[in-house]
């Protein structure tokens, strides 16, 4: 009798194993059906080109440690800071013309020597225009200022997504000009295209390693902004420019976090991002993004999307926004909204 009780306990807890494996084995197919789905185009994607990302010291960082000038790679912003505030007014302008595209890109060099050098290197490229970073690598990055950020009481930074660089700005310019302007040019806002974004939305686009790099810089470039004196910033953040701001959630110092057309920020829910920002998210339903699967798996697809309510974010009214650049339209309640947030005015509820 022992022994058959014995028997019977173990072919149970047999079949219960090859239960829970094979309840592991279907989930594990479901993920890999749905990444792929991400991937392949079945849920709005396409297809996209493989980019190696711009890291590192900038431009002409050679030439400067070799004129004996601290390593900027071993430089924190607010070293940065110091250093300059201790040279005189004519070494500053020295190194604007000998190294501008050090000065340029130095997170925590002052504002107004990074515009000269910038309009050094990038010639008649933005002829008229405050560029804060400049770097020709890859595809090119350039950030772009609209209104005083030495003085403006509240400044918003754009995060784009994919199919941004040095040469194709329109969208990202018309997105800060708008949600300048929807602000009464009360707010200095940022167009940030200071990573290597992806090409398409492929493999690239679903993978979070051109996010982490992008997460590294724009941690560096809030800090250089904090550095000298720059108001608290609140980020914007498009598409796949939302994966950059999750990954950096969690370094950066923000009043405010704005997931737009996200297609997950690499996070289970706001707690996960570790942020003391407000966190708030904007989807219109009618955007392909919204079909796009909401799953991880094998490095692949980004996550929880951000408006679901178990995300936990506060909700921006999107429902007239058009497609999925239409979110900054003038006129628009979510443009309206952004407006609110950038100057501190918005409430808004969790959902």
């Amino acid at each position: 009798m022992g022994r058959f009780t014995g028997r019977r306990k173990e072919s149970t807890a047999c079949t219960a194993n090859r239960r829970t494996g094979r309840s592991r084995v279907t989930r594990t197919l479901v993920a890999a059906a749905l990444a792929t789905a991400v991937v392949a185009g079945t849920a709005g994607w396409a297809s996209g080109t493989a980019q190696l990302p711009v890291t590192g010291a900038p431009v002409g960082s050679d030439a400067w440690r070799a004129a004996g000038l601290p390593d900027p790679a071993q430089m924190t912003p607010a070293q940065v800071d110091a250093y300059f505030q201790q040279l005189s007014p004519e070494r500053r302008q020295q190194l604007v013309r000998s190294h501008p595209g050090v000065v340029g890109n130095l997170d925590g060099a002052p504002l107004t020597l990074r515009y000269e050098s910038n309009a050094l290197t990038a010639g008649a490229r933005y002829a008229g225009q405050q560029v804060l970073a400049y770097d020709p690598r890859g595809r090119g990055q350039a950030v772009l200022v609209y209104g005083d950020l030495a003085r403006a009481a509240h400044v918003a930074v754009i995060v784009p997504g994919s199919d941004t660089d040095a040469g194709h700005l329109d969208g990202l310019v018309r997105k800060a000009t708008a949600l300048r302007g929807a602000t009464g040019g009360r707010t200095a806002v940022i167009a940030w295209a200071g990573y290597t974004t992806p090409v398409g939305v492929g493999l690239d686009a679903a993978s979070g390693e051109l996010a982490e790099a992008g997460a590294d810089r724009l941690t560096g470039f809030l800090a250089g902004l904090r550095a000298v004196g720059a108001a608290e910033p609140a980020l914007f953040c498009h598409s796949y420019g939302s994966v950059v701001c999750g990954l950096a959630a969690h370094a950066v110092k923000a009043k405010d976090l704005v997931a737009v057309a996200s297609p997950g920020m690499r996070a289970d829910d706001v707690a996960a991002l570790n942020t003391t920002a407000r966190v708030w998210a904007a989807k219109d339903p009618t955007d392909w993004i919204d079909r796009v699967p909401n799953v991880s798996f094998a490095g692949l697809g980004h996550g929880t999307d951000p408006t679901d309510p178990v995300f936990g974010a506060r909700i921006v009214p999107a429902g007239d926004a058009d497609g999925h650049d239409g979110y900054f339209a003038p006129g628009t309640a979510s443009l309206r909204t952004f407006a609110e947030i950038a100057e501190g005015n918005a409430e808004g509820n969790v959902r």
